[in-house]
């Protein structure tokens, strides 16, 4: 099974009914998986903050969501992350692709990596770190754990996870 089906496998097993993406090379597996899947409802956003709102109506509206981002767009949703999803106690499970870590081909990718860890730590949001596919093992956990306590949580998935740049 490809580590792609197994994460979108979690996902429905999580009963998770909404996700929006914002497009990554990293990710485009699994978005493209998500799109090949009727029991989820998959809307991409143009920006990761826009999203966040996607989910939020998709919360309130019943249904569980997800977003599935870059963290290189990680700063432009902290406010909508404060003030929406943490003020409103909303889960939110966010599949990031960790850009910027050693063998990076993109310059410019490696200032956001170097703050991302600092960002979600000083918005005290819950974040796991995925570098190899084992690793996946611990998504249906976390997924429960997102829903349980109606936080936002990170989960990192780094070039080595996905096999390199």
């Amino acid at each position: 099974m490809s580590i792609d089906t197994r994460i979108t496998d979690d996902l429905v097993a999580s009963k998770i009914e909404f996700v929006t993406t914002v497009p990554c090379k990293q990710l485009a597996g699994v978005i493209d998986e998500i799109d090949r899947r009727p029991e989820i409802a998959h809307v991409p956003s143009n920006k990761e903050d826009e999203g966040m709102g996607l989910c939020a109506g998709a919360w309130m509206g019943g249904k569980r969501p997800a977003i599935i981002m870059q963290n290189t767009a990680l700063g432009v949703t902290l406010n909508t992350l404060a003030t929406l999803t943490q003020f409103y106690r909303m889960p939110l499970p966010m599949l990031i692709s960790y850009r910027g870590e050693l063998g990076e081909p993109v310059a410019c990718q490696v200032e956001m990596a170097v703050h991302t860890k600092a960002l979600l730590a000083q918005m005290h949001i819950p974040t796991y770190h995925f570098h190899h596919q084992a690793d996946v093992a611990e998504l249906p956990k976390i997924l429960e754990f997102t829903f349980m306590c109606n936080k936002p949580v990170a989960i990192l998935t780094d070039a080595s996870f996905w096999g390199g740049y």
